[in-house]
């Protein structure tokens, strides 16, 4: 018999479209997650970042990793379309991936459509209340 529960970081090892958002959280996969995520080429991971004022270079060193598998990354800034801060947007640039910030709403839409095209896109998306 196991030893107790373990306590693993929230990852999906597949693609899938983003079914509903709100309340604090997403649902993809007929699953649920409370709290932001990333959508990967290697799956969709639990991502730790609740505000844009938080956004830094090492928030994103997830996507930096798998930037081969990347051409755009659409950033849900929450509620609403936010600047990305410039060390950021130079570190994407340099590894050859276009962002583009927008509200999460439009940013859980966007990605579902450049996903159905079979697009080299990723998604972070900070999860609002809404």
């Amino acid at each position: 018999m196991a030893g107790g529960i373990e306590i693993r970081p929230a990852h999906f090892p597949g693609r899938a479209p983003i079914d509903a958002y709100g309340n604090g959280g997403f649902r993809f996969a007929e699953m649920s997650h409370r709290g932001s995520l990333l959508c990967l080429p290697s799956g969709i991971h639990g991502w730790d970042v609740t505000d844009p004022s938080q956004l830094s270079v090492d928030n994103f060193t997830k996507i930096l990793e798998q930037a081969a598998d990347i051409e755009f990354l659409l950033i849900g800034m929450g509620d609403s379309m936010r600047v990305v801060p410039k060390e950021l947007k130079a570190a994407l640039k340099e590894a050859g991936i276009s962002v583009d910030p927008m509200s999460t709403g439009a940013a859980v839409r966007t990605y579902n459509i450049m996903l159905s095209e079979s697009r080299a896109v990723a998604a972070a998306l900070i999860a609002v209340e809404g």
